[in-house]
C-alpha cells in the first residue's frame, strides 16, 4: 500500500474516532450558541441593586462619612466609599465587595449580625411579595443557579420561591440578595449558558475538573475539526475523477458521508475557530503577563508610570476629610428633586465629589466646592489625561460618538461618548474614558492581542464592520450556527453506525477491518 494512502487511511480512522467521542458535545455547543446571543446564566448586577433599592432620603442621613468612618476603629483609608441603602436603612459602605465595612448613616451602628427577619425582609423587598407566599430553603451547598465562586463562598443561603416562578437567594451572612432568577431566565440559560459552558451541577461544582474537562475537549475538538478539514480538502476533487451512479463527482461519498464532508468543507472552518476560541476562554496557556496595563516595567518614550498616572489623575484615592465640607444631605438637597440611589464618594480630575447615581442609572458630579455637573467636558478630561501622561505620554486623544474596535457592545449599554486616549508606547495602550464619571471605561494594549482577536473575534465574531450593524451580525452569525449543528448531526448519524457496526460485530467471526466507510465511491 503506497504511503500517501495509508497516512490518508489513518487521518480518516483517527477523525472517524474522534467524531464518535465528540460528536455529541459539538451538538451541544452550536445549538447553545444561538441561546447565547439573546441570553445568559442570571446574575445580580450592581444596577440591578440599585433598581431595587429604595431612594435616599436625606433626613436620615444624620452621620457624615468621617464620622462614619470613625466607627470602626481603623486608621487605614479606604479605597472605596459608597452611600446606599441597606435593609431600607441609608449606610456608608467602606471598601468592595470583596471586603466591605457597613454602617448605618442614621444610628452610627456597623452592620455584622444577620438575624432571620432581616433576611425575610431583603427577600420580600426584592421582589415586591410577601414572604409568607414563599417556599423557603436553606441552602449548604450549590444548587444549579449559585454556582458561580462568589456565591459559593457566601453560604448558607435562604432561597426563597414564589409560585410566579420568582427565586431569590439571601446570604445569611451578609443579608444581601445574591442571585435572581425568574422562569423566563431560568430557561434562557438552560437553551445557552448551561449547556454551552457545560454548566450541569454535578459537573461545575467541582471547578478543577470542570475547568479541566473544558479545555481538554476544546483542544481536543480544535483537533479533530482541523483534521476534518485536511481530509476534506484531501479526498476533494475539483476535476470530480469519481463517480456516483455512473456520474461524475468532486466528493467520494454518497449519503450521511457526503453530507458531512459538504458541511465540513463550508462549515468546518467555524467549528475550528469556534472550538479553539472557546478554548482560549479558559485561559490554558501562560499570560505573556499578568500585569494590569499600566503595571510592571515599560519602553517607551516617555515615564513608565504614565497609564498609572492617568488613572490617579481621573479618579484619585478617596480623600475623606474633604467631604466634610459638604455634608451628603447637601449633596442631595443641591440635586432638588432627582431621585438619588447612591452617592460615591471619590474624585474628579483632582475634585473630590459626590458622583451620584439617579434612578434612571443617569449620573451628576456634585463637587464639595461647587454644584453639580453633568459631567467633565471632553476638553477636560483631555487637558487632564494630557498633563498626566507627560511630555510626548499621548499619541492620540479624541472623542468616541460610535464604539470602536476595542471598545464595544452588543447590547450598546456602555457609556457614549467616550474620550479615546491612546498612549505613545510600544503596546498602543488606549484608555475610553466616561467623561460623566471620569472613570476608564475600556482599555486595551497589545498584550491582549490574543484575547481581543483570536478569543472574542473569532468566538462572537464581534468584527466592527459587522458587529455594528444588526441584524446582519445575527444572520451571519445564526448560519454558522445552523452550518456547524447540521455539521454536527451528520456526525451524530456517522457516529451511531460506527458503534452499531461494532456493536452487531462482537462475538461474530473476525474479518478484516473496514477503515473506510462502504458509502466511499470508487473512482
Amino acid at each position: 500500500m503506497a504511503a500517501g494512502v495509508l497516512v490518508k487511511r489513518s487521518l480518516i480512522v483517527v477523525h472517524r474516532w474522534l467524531g464518535v467521542a465528540l460528536c455529541l458535545l459539538f451538538l451541544i455547543w452550536f445549538p447553545s450558541g444561538i441561546g447565547m446571543m439573546y441570553w445568559s446564566y442570571p446574575t445580580v448586577s450592581a444596577r440591578d441593586r440599585l433598581d431595587r433599592a429604595p431612594a435616599l432620603d436625606a433626613a436620615t442621613i444624620r452621620l457624615s462619612p468621617w464620622d462614619a468612618f470613625k466607627t470602626l476603629g481603623t486608621d487605614d483609608p479606604p479605597a472605596q466609599v459608597r452611600l446606599n441603602t441597606f435593609d431600607g436603612r441609608p449606610v456608608y459602605r467602606f471598601g468592595g465587595r470583596g471586603f466591605q465595612q457597613i454602617v448605618y448613616a442614621d444610628t452610627g451602628e456597623e452592620q455584622i449580625e444577620v438575624p432571620a427577619e432581616m433576611v425575610r425582609r431583603a427577600a420580600a423587598s426584592w421582589t415586591k411579595q410577601p414572604v409568607a407566599a414563599a417556599t423557603v430553603e436553606e441552602l449548604n451547598d450549590v444548587d444549579q443557579w449559585t454556582l458561580q465562586g462568589r456565591i459559593r463562598d457566601l453560604a448558607p443561603l435562604h432561597k426563597f420561591s414564589w409560585p410566579n416562578g420568582e427565586q431569590v437567594y439571601v446570604s445569611a451572612n451578609t443579608g444581601e440578595v445574591e442571585q435572581y432568577t425568574t422562569t423566563a431566565s431560568r430557561w434562557g440559560a438552560y437553551v445557552s449558558a448551561i449547556p454551552h459552558w457545560l454548566y450541569f451541577t454535578p459537573l461545575r461544582k467541582h471547578g478543577p475538573e470542570w475547568s479541566t474537562l473544558v479545555i481538554w475537549t476544546s483542544a481536543i475538538g480544535t483537533g479533530a475539526s482541523m483534521l476534518g478539514i485536511v481530509i476534506g480538502v484531501w479526498m476533494y476533487s475539483p476535476s470530480k475523477r469519481y463517480r456516483n451512479a455512473g456520474a461524475p463527482t468532486a466528493i467520494p461519498y454518497r449519503g450521511q458521508k457526503r453530507l458531512h464532508t459538504i458541511f465540513g468543507l463550508i462549515f468546518g472552518l467555524g467549528a475550528v475557530t469556534w472550538a479553539f476560541s472557546g478554548l482560549l476562554s479558559m485561559d490554558p496557556f501562560p499570560r505573556r503577563t499578568n500585569r494590569p496595563v499600566g503595571g510592571g516595567e515599560q519602553i517607551g518614550r516617555f515615564s513608565p508610570n504614565a497609564p498609572r498616572n492617568i488613572q490617579a489623575a481621573l479618579r484619585g484615592r478617596v480623600r475623606l476629610g474633604d467631604f466634610g465640607r459638604k455634608h451628603p444631605k447637601e449633596a442631595l438637597a443641591q440635586l432638588g428633586a432627582l431621585e438619588v440611589k447612591e452617592l460615591e464618594l471619590t474624585s474628579a480630575a483632582g475634585t473630590s465629589v459626590y458622583l451620584a447615581t439617579l434612578s434612571n442609572g443617569d449620573t451628576r458630579l456634585v463637587p464639595v466646592d461647587g454644584d453639580p455637573v453633568d459631567g467633565l467636558t471632553p476638553a477636560r478630561i483631555a487637558a487632564v489625561v494630557t498633563r498626566a501622561a507627560g511630555p510626548n505620554g499621548l499619541a492620540e486623544i479624541r472623542t468616541l460618538d460610535q464604539y470602536d474596535r476595542y471598545y464595544l457592545d452588543r447590547l450598546r449599554e456602555r457609556p457614549l461618548p467616550v474620550v479615546l486616549a491612546r498612549l505613545n508606547d510600544e503596546e498602543g495602550t488606549r484608555f475610553y474614558i466616561d467623561p460623566k464619571t471620569a472613570r476608564v471605561v475600556g482599555s486595551y494594549s497589545a498584550r491582549n492581542w490574543m484575547s481581543r482577536w483570536a478569543y472574542h473575534g473569532l468566538h462572537s465574531f464581534d468584527f466592527p464592520w459587522l458587529y455594528n450593524y444588526r441584524p446582519l451580525w445575527d444572520i451571519v452569525v445564526i448560519t454558522f450556527m445552523v452550518g456547524g449543528t447540521a455539521l454536527c448531526v451528520t456526525s451524530l448519524v456517522l457516529a451511531w453506525r460506527v458503534l452499531g457496526r461494532k456493536l452487531r460485530a462482537i462475538g461474530q467471526p473476525s474479518r478484516a477491518p473496514d477503515l473506510l466507510n462502504d458509502d466511499l465511491v470508487v473512482s
